[in-house]
Formats: structure tokens, C-alpha cells, sequence
């Protein structure tokens, strides 16, 4: 990879259960090998924190799908500036004092999810990644997110 790329946290986000939109906070606490402390997705697997960017909110305006706001997507992070789910699998993001490895692109959507019944359909299952914490710590607001490798 040529230099490192550089993006931006725009959003933290956290729901006590699945399956429905997350609501922001300033900064969360990142668990190595765990998540977001307090979130519902968290826990010792390969989906522990979930990463939408901004760039897949503006396609849903641009479908007419309006007030969407940051976490409406159950995502833990909003990001900008970097196209997450064109990032392989295995890569390394430092994110805030945290790092993170790129664990799958994209999901299954399960029926029965708020988003879908609430926006018609969801950016997620093709544009979302998911991550696996290997150092924890705190992320907030307008950290940088840097592609290690």
C-alpha cells in the first residue's frame, strides 16, 4: 500500500439490543478481542464491531431515503474518507488508540431488521465491514482511522 490513507470517526454508536438502530455517544471504550463495551454485538467473535462510512449514507439520500442519522444502520462507527468494504480482509485500521482487523465485508440482513422496514432497504449487507479488536482503548469523534497494511 502506498502511504498511509487516512479517514475520520464521525459518529460512536451503541445499542443494548440487535437488531435495531444504535444511538451515538461522544466516545466509546473498545475491548481487545471483545468490542464495544456495553454494546449488544460485542462478545468473543469475528463481528465484534461494525463500520459504516458516510460515503453509504449519501447513496441511501440519493435513493430519496431522508433523516437518516448516524447509527440508523447499526453501525458501532461512521466513518469518512476511506471506501471500507473495498479494504481485503486482514487489514490492520488504527483507530483512536484502538487497532482492528478487518474480519468480513458485509452481512446477511435479517429479516425482522429495523432499518430495512424503516428505510426499505439497507446499504449494509454490501457496504458495511466488521472487525475484531486486537488492542483496545477509547475512540471518539473525529479520530483518524489509518490503514496499517
Amino acid at each position: 500500500m502506498r502511504g498511509k490513507k487516512v479517514g475520520k470517526v464521525l459518529s460512536i454508536n451503541i445499542s443494548e439490543k440487535k437488531g435495531v438502530v444504535k444511538e451515538p455517544i461522544k466516545e466509546g471504550n473498545f475491548i481487545e478481542n471483545y468490542g464495544l463495551e456495553d454494546d449488544a454485538h460485542s462478545g468473543n467473535w469475528h463481528r465484534q464491531v461494525s463500520l459504516l462510512g458516510v460515503e453509504s449514507f449519501n447513496k441511501m439520500r440519493e435513493m430519496g431515503v431522508e433523516n437518516l442519522k448516524f447509527g440508523d444502520f447499526a453501525e458501532n462507527i461512521t466513518t469518512e474518507g476511506i471506501i471500507l468494504y473495498e479494504l481485503p480482509i486482514g487489514t490492520k485500521l488504527a483507530i483512536g488508540e484502538t487497532l482492528h482487523e478487518v474480519t468480513q465485508i458485509g452481512k446477511e440482513c435479517h429479516s425482522g431488521c429495523a432499518i430495512s422496514k424503516t428505510v426499505g432497504k439497507c446499504v449494509m449487507p454490501k457496504e458495511g465491514i466488521f472487525t475484531k479488536v486486537l488492542k483496545g482503548g477509547v475512540i471518539k469523534e473525529g479520530d483518524s482511522i489509518e490503514i496499517l497494511k
